[in-house]
């Protein structure tokens, strides 16, 4: 199994770094593809060195990702925001869950990279409902077989949701791997905004989201939020 790993990125300068040594600690034989939203700080610098494509394309989380899958070679595809860091056996819980040839993808657990009690209670009910639903959230580090991503159509073009409209249509191709390992993400957006209030706009949106709301519709929602 070769694994590539894609990670969209957008003025990272403080977190890119990180995360992209702990992507080759964790799968050192994997293909590390950085993909740029034309950043205006020094990301792009920052990466170049450690990673094995690097590539610009359209601002856009799913725009990104789907542009790192086309140009990856791997036959396993992962997706790794560019805050978050993965566990030291990343390479090889993706590698055991996909030698199940009933496995389509999976996610990992999640952690906040705060020990508020908050925040490690959401991380932990995040994990759950991801295990109950077997669907995830981008910041899970969903990866999938590279057949499998193309027969979908990749990432939807969405201002929000991407990754759970793509989760829950890989559910739907076949059996999802839910490891039990983590992946440690940034909890800077609770943080910033609040976290009881980030978690009701999380929560909101997803709710509408499964109603049924268009996620452009989403899109101005959120903002309104924020």
């Amino acid at each position: 199994m070769k694994l590539s790993v894609v990670v969209p990125m957008l003025n990272e300068e403080s977190a890119i770094a990180a995360t992209l040594r702990a992507i080759r600690a964790g799968a050192p034989d994997a293909e590390i593809v950085v993909v740029d939203g034309a950043s205006a700080d020094r990301s792009v610098e920052r990466a170049r060195a450690l990673c094995d494509i690097l590539l610009h394309a359209p601002r856009g989380r799913p725009r990104q990702m789907n542009a790192g899958a086309d140009a990856a070679s791997g036959d396993v595809l992962a997706f790794v925001h560019a805050d978050t860091l993965v566990p030291a056996a990343f390479g090889a819980d993706i590698a055991a869950a996909m030698a199940d040839s009933r496995v389509v993808g999976g996610r990992f657990d999640v952690a906040l990279d705060d020990p508020h009690p908050l925040c490690v209670l959401i991380g932990n009910l995040i994990s759950l409902r991801s295990r109950l639903s077997r669907t995830a959230t981008g910041d899970q580090a969903i990866f999938v077989r590279r057949e499998v991503f193309r027969a979908l159509g990749g990432f939807p073009d969405f201002p929000i949701c991407e990754d759970l409209d793509f989760a829950r249509r890989m559910k739907r191709a076949g059996r999802v791997a839910c490891l039990r390992s983590r992946v440690i993400t940034s909890a800077r957006r609770w943080r910033r905004r609040g976290i009881l209030r980030t978690v009701l706009t999380m929560w909101t949106i997803r709710a509408l989201y499964l109603a049924g709301v268009s996620p452009s519709r989403l899109s101005r929602i959120y903002a309104d939020m924020r």
